[in-house]
């Protein structure tokens, strides 16, 4: 069983800057497929980043492509979220999520087997 731990979330202005981090429980979770999600009130959870066990390979949804960037340290069990030029509409709880395959086979959340318990990002003026 794999635990994730994502970091406390905050509260930003429009056009602020946010980091999120989460940390796996175990070695075995240093090379899996892992991504964040998000869900805001009243909408589904959607896909928002997944970055593969090598670390090299990412993907990112359209809405935030060019302003978030998922990246590891498999040494530290550790995956981050940088997100530049925050909008309201950023507005959610994130949620880090783990698949045990080296390779993400999808993005679809239904394809995640280990979730976070999720933080909040708020973004207004």
């Amino acid at each position: 069983q794999v635990q994730l731990v994502e970091s406390e979330g905050g509260s930003v202005q429009p056009g602020g800057s946010l980091r999120l981090s989460c940390v796996a429980s175990e070695d075995a979770a240093n090379y899996m497929c892992m991504a964040w999600f998000r869900q805001a009130p009243g909408k589904e959870r959607e896909f928002v980043a997944l970055i593969h066990g090598s670390g090299v390979a990412t993907q990112v949804a359209e809405s935030v492509k060019g302003r978030f960037t998922i990246s590891r340290d498999n040494a530290k069990n550790t995956i981050w979220l940088q997100m530049n030029n925050l909008q309201p509409e950023d507005t959610a709880m994130y949620y880090c999520a783990a698949e045990p395959k080296r390779y993400c086979p999808a993005v679809g959340a239904r394809h995640f087997t280990y979730w976070g318990q999720g933080t909040p990002v708020t973004v207004s003026t």
